[in-house]
């Protein structure tokens, strides 16, 4: 019989899949991917739920696949969050230290006052991430614990959601019989899966594009700098052709991935697709270099949309560890290569860390997030972390009583 609390689950609900992933912790601490659910998100747009019984079905699917491979209940999950209401900003604290010895306690102090921020009543946070502390002036610290000082000083990165749309999505996951572990924000999530912390410290922003959204990360010096989500995905590619070529979204999907390219000199003119008929209509032919050309203006359009992110923040500087690139979207040809025209920096295609258990099967961009969700869940499980190891802090699931808290925390002292 499995002890419980060595199983640890992801669910990722996203805009064209849904996928769970069970892992067991092994003896020596390790995880091993034991079951795997995969099936098609039929009830959100944009990454927002839009249906609720079908998003609750598409869910309960996923989850029973994943429980027949594994062989174990599943009872709750680590679930990835995104969609075009996810806002995020950057806020700062500053307390007076109790003793001359920096505590817990005081580190804990300094991220409430941080998270003293007036925010809408339709809107509540969800992670409160640390970037930096300042002790008496002195910047650049990760973990000031431990540290003499008289004054404390937190940078920290707010990232809020709308509350009905984060409480759609919880009673989804509730309704399909898994209770809700904890709430990961996307593109922290495939963070995790794909990016060194190597890559962290030098400057990199990830790009995840997923079904109906794409995330973006900023980080430099192992700190979250910003994250973004932008309300175009793959889906937006395939819309395109089926439009573009006058096929049905099925028939655009299967072009896309056979044929896809975003390089508008990767084809010869001459070089011909066969359109499968519709409704006993004769099939047809067009040119590969339609494709191309209707794909790559989709690509530019995304491109320059994170181009423009990363010219507002002005952070062009600090990205020294280039672009990555990851989610099913990423998959197109020569996505990387009109990345590098556009960012005019190195782009790569990021790969999700492997685990044990079944590793080729994962190891594919489209499951960076549930991968990373998965290694956020195993912290839940090991709570050996400390403010210098560990990335984020996730608030717990309780939505009623976070916004409580975070109301309450307005009116707290500011030094």
């Amino acid at each position: 019989m499995v002890n419980e609390k060595e199983i640890i689950v992801g669910l990722d609900v996203g805009t064209t899949k849904v996928c769970t992933i069970v892992a067991q912790r092994t003896n020596n601490s390790d995880v091993e991917i034991i079951g795997v659910g995969n099936h098609p998100s039929n009830g959100l747009k944009k990454g927002s739920v839009v249906n609720i019984d079908k998003t609750i079905k598409s869910i309960q699917s996923s989850i029973e696949e994943a429980r027949l491979m594994s062989g174990v209940e599943i009872k709750k999950a680590s679930i990835g969050i995104a969609g075009s209401h996810i806002y995020s900003f950057n806020s700062t604290g500053v307390v007076a230290v109790k003793n001359s010895e920096i505590t817990e306690d005081d580190v804990e102090r300094v991220i409430e006052a941080a998270k003293a921020v007036v925010i809408p009543s339709n809107r509540e946070i969800l992670h409160v991430i640390p970037q930096e502390y300042k002790v008496d002036n002195s910047g650049g610290i990760k973990n000031p614990i431990g540290m003499c000082g008289v004054r404390l000083e937190a940078n920290v990165h707010i990232v809020t959601g709308a509350v009905s749309l984060i409480q759609n999505l919880v009673k989804c996951v509730e309704k399909a019989g898994v209770g809700s572990d904890k709430i990961v924000l996307q593109p922290l999530a495939s963070s995790e899966a794909v990016i060194s912390p190597e890559e962290k410290e030098m400057g990199v922003v990830l790009i995840d594009i997923g079904g109906g959204t794409t995330d973006v990360a900023i980080w430099k010096e192992n700190s979250l700098l910003h994250s973004e989500i932008i309300p175009v995905g793959g889906n937006h590619f395939t819309s395109d052709l089926a439009v573009g070529l006058k096929v049905p979204h099925s028939e655009a999907e299967k072009i896309k991935v056979e044929y896809g390219s975003v390089l508008r000199n990767d084809y010869m003119e001459d070089e011909m697709i066969v359109l499968e008929g519709l409704n006993g209509s004769s099939p047809r032919e067009v040119s590969k270099k339609l494709v191309t050309e209707i794909l790559s203006a989709r690509a530019e359009e995304l491109f320059h949309l994170v181009s423009e992110i990363i010219k507002e923040r002005s952070v062009e500087q600090m990205i020294n560890g280039g672009y990555i690139l990851t989610g099913g979207g990423s998959l197109i040809n020569n996505m990387t290569t009109l990345g590098e025209y556009i960012l005019l920096s190195p782009c790569k295609v990021g790969y999700p860390e492997s685990f044990g258990g079944m590793t080729n099967i994962m190891q594919n961009p489209k499951y960076s997030t549930v991968i990373g969700l998965l290694k956020e869940a195993s912290k839940v499980e090991n709570p050996t972390s400390s403010h210098e190891t560990e990335i984020f802090k996730s608030a717990p699931v309780d939505l009623l009583g976070r916004f409580s808290a975070t109301i309450k925390s307005v009116f707290k002292e500011l030094f």
